[in-house]
C-alpha cells in the first residue's frame, strides 16, 4: 500500500532527529531522509536507530546531489549514489531519490542513464530520478532559461525506470503534473508532495496552497493505482515557530490522506 512519508527536509532548519519526532506525533506513515549538512543524516547508524526509536520506518534515501551538499560524502557523484543505496539497504529503504547531473558535471551526464540501471541492477534498489526545472530569472521570462541539467530535466524523455514527481520543480517548469504522470505512467515510484505559485523560486509550498492542482494530481494516483511512496516535502523555514511549523506539517498530511483515497472495487 502507499505511504504517506515525510522528508526530513520538510523541517529545516530543525534537525533530523526533529523530522523522525514530527513524524511519528504526527502520525506519518514513514520519512524519506535528506542526506545534507546535518551530520545526523549522513550516519546509517544514527538514521536507523532514530527509526526504531520512534517507531517509524524510512522509505526512501535523498541522495546529496543538491548544490549546497556537493561536499557530503565527498565530491564523486558515483560513489555518493553507491553510499546512498547502501544506507537504502541498511535501513529497509527501497528507494533512492536522485537529481539528474548538472551540466558542469559532464563526464557524470555523459553515462547518467545506463549508470543508474546499472546500479539498479547491482544494488536490487530504485533509483527515482527526480524531474527538475529550467533556470530562470523570473516567473516572465520565458525567454533566457538556462538548461541546467544533464540529459535534461524532465526525466520522462529518457528511459529510467524509476522516477520522482515533485510539485514544486514542475511549478517553475511550468509542467502539468497529471500530463507528465499520464507520460511515466509506471515508471513514477515516487512522488514529493507539494505545491508551486508558477514563480521562478522553488516554493515547495504546503499542498493546496499553489496552483498545481495537487488535489486533481493525487486523484489520479489514486484512480490510476500508484503504489510507491508519497513523501510531503514542504518548506517551513518561515514559520514563526514550532507550532506553526507542526500546523503546516499536520495539513500537509491530512491535504494527502483526503484526496489520495485508493476506490473501493
Amino acid at each position: 500500500m502507499t505511504r504517506i512519508g515525510l522528508s526530513t527536509a520538510s523541517v529545516y532548519p530543525e534537525s533530523t532527529a526533529h523530522g523522525f519526532a514530527y513524524a511519528a506525533s504526527l502520525g506519518y506513515d514513514a520519512v524519506e531522509v535528506m542526506v545534507g549538512i546535518d551530520s545526523l543524516s549522513q550516519q546509517t547508524s544514527a538514521v536507523r536507530q532514530l527509526s526504531e526509536h520512534h517507531g517509524v520506518p524510512i522509505c526512501a534515501v535523498h541522495a546529496p546531489c543538491l548544490l549546497f551538499t556537493q561536499r557530503v560524502w565527498g565530491t564523486e557523484p558515483w560513489g555518493k549514489l553507491e553510499r546512498s543505496a547502501e544506507m537504502a539497504a541498511s535501513v529497509g529503504a527501497e528507494t533512492v531519490v536522485v537529481h539528474p547531473p548538472f551540466r558542469w558535471q559532464k563526464d557524470y551526464a555523459a553515462g547518467f542513464v545506463e549508470g543508474i540501471a546499472a546500479l539498479e541492477e547491482s544494488t536490487g534498489i530504485h533509483f527515482a530520478v527526480e524531474n527538475m526545472y529550467p533556470w530562470r530569472a523570473s516567473a516572465r521570462a520565458k525567454r533566457g532559461a538556462m538548461e541546467m541539467y544533464l540529459p535534461g530535466w524532465d526525466p520522462s524523455e529518457e528511459s529510467y525506470a524509476h522516477t520522482t514527481v515533485d510539485l514544486s520543480h514542475a511549478a517553475i517548469a511550468n509542467s502539468d503534473v497529471v500530463e507528465m504522470a499520464q507520460r511515466l505512467g509506471s515508471r513514477l515510484r515516487h512522488v514529493h508532495l507539494t505545491d508551486g505559485s508558477g514563480s521562478a523560486k522553488d516554493e515547495h509550498l504546503v499542498p493546496g496552497r499553489g496552483v498545481m492542482r495537487a488535489k486533481e494530481f493525487l486523484e489520479h494516483l489514486a484512480h490510476t493505482g500508484f503504489d510507491g511512496d508519497i513523501v510531503l516535502e514542504i518548506n517551513t523555514r518561515k514559520a514563526a515557530n514550532r507550532e506553526q511549523r507542526e500546523a503546516d506539517l499536520r495539513d500537509s498530511l491530512a491535504f494527502a490522506r483526503e484526496y489520495f483515497r485508493v476506490p473501493t472495487p
